[in-house]
């Protein structure tokens, strides 16, 4: 063990004449270990949202989405379908018709998004079906049967829009759809009775809430544009590339096509939480600054206690730089303690959090209902980091001030 931690080890261990120190380093310690201890939950927090929002967008959504920039869909989707299919990092794509409708059931009536898909490719793309709780989504198979013809088409809604209209499995509700017939009276909006035939709950608010599937078919029956379809969906093997994919699948569709991907669909969430994730650690950081002072003067008020024993340490043969090293030692071992035991409890405390979800939420404000948290390492290091470095610089004054004493000075009335 070097002399100057040593010294340093049996200082902070030793009985002192002034309790008031002992207790300020406790203090110290105690504060260090608390703002360690926050920024690793509040961390922990962010990064769950983040990660949490980000598997349930890309569950319920697609990579990237390909669509004409003239208002008419896609006509020659089954050739383009097929082309896509066979472009680099294109994993799957489906077809998909997305319209605004009014869906109703009694005197109870709820907007929302109807997609009209062909399951056997939705969920290749998208995880929705797949969430399915009552009934089945099998029911938006295509069918050629004569005898189902006379049917009410299938719908599957999601839980909290059938919450709301008081539907379950076998309801029926009457969509209304805004591109209406032209008749001598002017535009009358066009309504098709559907039969809920399933219902999903994707955990997602925003989802569950306001969007309904039905086959493909019968959406476009529903908005009388033929056989048309809205956006091709794509799933790829890289989620961060999706934007080159994107430019890739363009070019590939010729003139006429653009597309969007869900780093900018999402680009004001993400960016929101990144901001949030630099605010936090700089306000809770605050706490860690804190705890420093509190090591400034704790070193402060030793190096006025132990003036006589520096000096016979000088006279001793003890050089300035050593004496100057043992405070800056004591000073990093309350960081390094306090940063410890900050980590410990943070990382068991996220733990316990993100297993039994001890705190619930309102989804519908924050489109999840109970708080995630995901810890991660690399959080870990940098606030360990940070923390050992505001308890190093917290050292320099006192340090400093003890390597000046001068050892004459100091015993003269000894």
């Amino acid at each position: 063990m070097r002399f100057e931690f040593f010294v340093a080890s049996r200082y902070l261990r030793a009985k002192r004449r002034q309790a008031v120190i002992g207790v300020i380093t406790a203090i110290s310690i105690a504060g260090v270990a608390a703002g360690v201890a926050s920024l690793i939950i509040a961390l922990a927090i962010n990064n769950g949202f983040r990660q949490d929002l980000q598997q349930r967008l890309l569950g319920s959504t697609a990579h990237v989405n390909l669509l004409r920039t003239e208002s008419d869909g896609i006509r020659n989707w089954r050739e383009l379908l097929e082309m896509t299919r066979r472009q680099p990092h294109v994993v799957a794509n489906a077809p998909a018709m997305y319209e605004q409708v009014l869906i109703s059931r009694g005197a109870r009536a709820k907007g929302a998004v109807l997609k009209g898909v062909l399951p056997e490719y939705e969920n290749q793309v998208s995880e929705l079906l797949k969430s399915v709780k009552l009934g089945s989504s099998e029911t938006l198979r295509p069918t050629a049967d004569a005898a189902n013809q006379n049917e009410l088409a299938p719908i599957i809604l999601g839980k909290e829009m059938a919450d709301e209209l008081g539907t379950t499995v076998g309801s029926v509700v009457l969509v209304t759809s805004p591109q209406g017939e032209l008749t001598p009276f002017g535009i009358v909006p066009k309504y098709v009775r559907f039969k809920v035939t399933g219902i999903f709950h994707s955990g997602f608010y925003d989802y569950d809430t306001s969007w309904a599937f039905a086959r493909l078919s019968d959406a476009q029956k529903l908005f009388g544009l033929g056989d048309v379809i809205s956006v091709i969906e794509f799933k790829v093997d890289d989620l961060y590339r999706a934007g080159e994919v994107g430019q890739q699948l363009e070019r590939a569709a010729g003139r006429g096509f653009t597309s969007t991907n869900w780093m900018e669909q999402n680009r004001a969430l993400f960016s929101a939480l990144r901001l949030e994730r630099v605010v936090t650690f700089i306000t809770i950081g605050l706490i860690v600054f804190v705890a420093a002072l509190n090591i400034l003067i704790s070193l402060i008020m030793m190096v006025m206690e132990k003036t006589r024993d520096i000096a016979v340490l000088v006279s001793m043969g003890a050089r300035k730089r050593q004496v100057q090293r043992i405070f800056i030692s004591q000073g990093l071992l309350i960081g390094v303690i306090g940063t410890a035991l900050g980590l410990l409890l943070g990382y068991l405390l996220a733990w316990a959090g993100g297993r039994y979800h001890f705190f619930s939420l309102a989804p519908e404000v924050y489109s999840i209902d109970y708080v995630p948290f995901a810890p991660r390492a690399l959080d870990g290091v940098i606030v360990a980091a940070v923390a050992v470095a505001i308890s190093l610089v917290a050292t320099i004054y006192p340090s400093w001030s003890a390597a000046r004493i001068a050892p004459a000075e100091a015993l003269r009335y000894e």
